[in-house]
């Protein structure tokens, strides 16, 4: 699944708790290597009938430029799936922080007491949209998972602030 807890070391201002999300990746960077090679010796075929002639020139750039636009759309791909959200637990507080590329970071703070963990089977952008409330407002959380990993998670985020609340230094 793409999130993992973790624990970070005993600190006062440390959270008890740190839930890691981010989206999937499907292409490593060796797959990135693969495509753009197999797109180059694709696009170069049909070329060896044309060597030695102007019609050479004429093709050459509209496959070298088709090449860099696939470089470019998967590095930007690549690039937009540098999103991740990190939502840290502490017995009096929860917090979450959004950061996406090309825009601001996005906070969410709220008392886990108060906070509702709600999974909507219908009626959201997505199948088991996850959401958390509290505060007065209400964030998405997860929206790059499947819908059985928004379930898992959201069955884990409830185990792990009801034990928070029965922690005795809480």
């Amino acid at each position: 699944m793409p999130y993992r807890w973790t624990i970070p070391e005993p600190d006062p201002g440390a959270p008890a708790a740190e839930l890691h999300l981010w989206p999937h990746r499907s292409l490593p960077p060796v797959g990135f290597v693969w495509a753009i090679s197999f797109m180059a010796v694709m696009l170069a075929l049909p070329l060896v009938a044309v060597l030695g002639s102007a019609v050479l020139w004429g093709l050459l750039p509209f496959l070298l430029g088709a090449i860099a636009a696939l470089w470019w759309a998967l590095r930007r791909s690549t690039g937009d799936g540098a999103l991740t959200e990190v939502l840290g637990l502490w017995p009096d507080r929860m917090r979450l922080v959004r950061s996406a590329p090309r825009k601001a970071e996005q906070t969410w703070e709220a008392d886990p007491y108060w906070v509702e963990i709600r999974l909507h089977e219908e009626g959201g952008p997505v199948e088991g949209y996850l959401t958390l409330r509290g505060a007065g407002r209400e964030v998405e959380l997860g929206a790059f998972l499947s819908p059985e990993e928004r379930r898992a998670l959201r069955t884990d985020l409830q185990r792990r602030v009801a034990a928070l609340s029965r922690r005795p230094d809480a």
